[in-house]
């Protein structure tokens, strides 16, 4: 099969690129291991993605914001802070920002169901995306002129470009002979919602204990009872996790309104529980011979700053505007000068924040007695520093 552009990966990035290339003249086939159920009608996979100002108007674009539920779409007017024991913390408010909200959070699993009925009806429209799920691709070669990729199933796709959506441990990449700088933290993230007594007031928490992480993700209320809701993230050794998330509701309940100090009241799980391992990536290099990555095969964030998802619609943007304009030029849109612009343009927005979340992670989940000391003297300094905190605001919303 010959295309233009042939993108590996059909998760939420991957599908918006595709959808921001539809419609402009190029013919992209879409390669997903997963079956077509599992595409069109994802299920609650317990992680809410806090989504920036830039990631929603880039969303609106693509036509995916208005697709999602209203009541799904929780704002994000403050964030906090805290540290050990202490009562106190470094809050980031909305008014910081310049808007009535700092972003939104919405679930992955509507996100991924928006982005694919998006696509659909593009496709529909314009005929140039054909989408090849429960496919697995055993090879990726790309020469001067031409890339390809090769499935299980023997077929072979030609293109022009070749694209890796295909998650932080993309074997596409991998293919390509791309390295990556891997930080695997030895913990892994439970993942649910839960109801609890004491409003959040729409705020998100990231509190570094001692021995744990823990984060508040504020949602709109319980839609059969206007119970207070949040998404709940415990960060521990992988170990524990998994004793954790294996007992009973009413225990797991109890549990983690001990690891809350009971600040939130009485709790209740109100979701399916999940585990995933805590793993950072950042490649060597985003661009290879008539190759490309994005989203977390591009840049795989530790979850700390919520700007996974972000970084991926940003990718996404970047690399679609640098392929739009060379078609629209009569440029070769795999050629090397296109795809250095998108390499140097992505790393530029992301390395930064990438090395310093892997710095904050690193100092506020030392355990010592200095590292203790300094992260509280950090919070107090960044608490009184108003061009701080407006700096941090002016990232979470994007």
């Amino acid at each position: 099969m010959q295309a233009d552009i042939v993108i590996v990966g059909a998760g939420p990035v991957g599908l918006c690129l595709a959808r921001s290339l539809s419609g402009v003249g190029l013919k992209i086939v879409m390669v997903e291991q997963q079956c077509l159920a599992d595409i069109s009608e994802p299920q609650f996979d317990g992680r809410e993605i806090a989504l920036t100002q830039q990631s929603v108007r880039l969303m609106r674009k693509f036509g995916l914001w208005d697709r999602i539920d209203p009541h799904a779409r929780a704002p994000l007017c403050s964030a906090r802070v805290f540290n050990g024991t202490s009562p106190g913390a470094l809050e980031i408010g909305h008014d910081l920002s310049g808007h009535t909200e700092l972003g939104w959070l919405v679930s992955n699993h509507l996100i991924r169901s928006a982005a694919y009925e998006a696509l659909r009806e593009s496709t529909a429209g314009h005929g140039d995306v054909t989408l090849l799920a429960a496919q697995k691709v055993s090879g990726v070669k790309a020469g001067e002129d031409q890339a390809s990729v090769t499935l299980e199933n023997g077929e072979t796709l030609t293109a022009r470009l070749i694209v890796a959506a295909d998650s932080r441990f993309s074997s596409t990449r991998k293919m390509m002979g791309i390295a990556a700088n891997m930080h695997d933290f030895g913990k892994a993230m439970l993942v649910c919602r839960m109801t609890h007594e004491a409003p959040h007031d729409q705020a998100a928490w990231e509190w570094f204990g001692y021995d744990q992480t823990l984060a508040l993700l504020p949602m709109n209320a319980e839609r059969s009872t206007n119970a207070h809701q949040s998404s709940v993230v415990l960060t521990l050794p992988v170990g524990q996790v998994n004793e954790i998330a294996a007992l009973e509701p009413d225990a797991f309940a109890r549990h983690i309104e001990h690891r809350f100090m009971h600040r939130l009241g009485a709790m209740k799980l109100a979701s399916t529980r999940h585990v995933y391992p805590l793993v950072a990536v950042y490649p060597e290099r985003f661009v290879g011979k008539r190759f490309a990555v994005v989203g977390d095969a591009a840049v795989g964030m530790h979850p700390v700053t919520a700007h996974g998802f972000n970084f991926g619609l940003l990718g996404v943007e970047t690399l679609g505007n640098r392929i739009i304009e060379a078609k629209k030029s009569g440029f070769d849109i795999g050629a090397r000068q296109v795809l250095q612009r998108y390499e140097t343009q992505h790393r530029r927005a992301t390395r930064p924040l990438y090395l310093a979340t892997r710095f904050i992670t690193d100092v506020y989940t030392n355990n010592s007695a200095p590292a203790k000391l300094a992260r509280d003297l950090m919070l107090r300094a960044a608490s009184r520093l108003m061009p701080f905190r407006k700096a941090i605001a002016a990232s979470l919303t994007g």
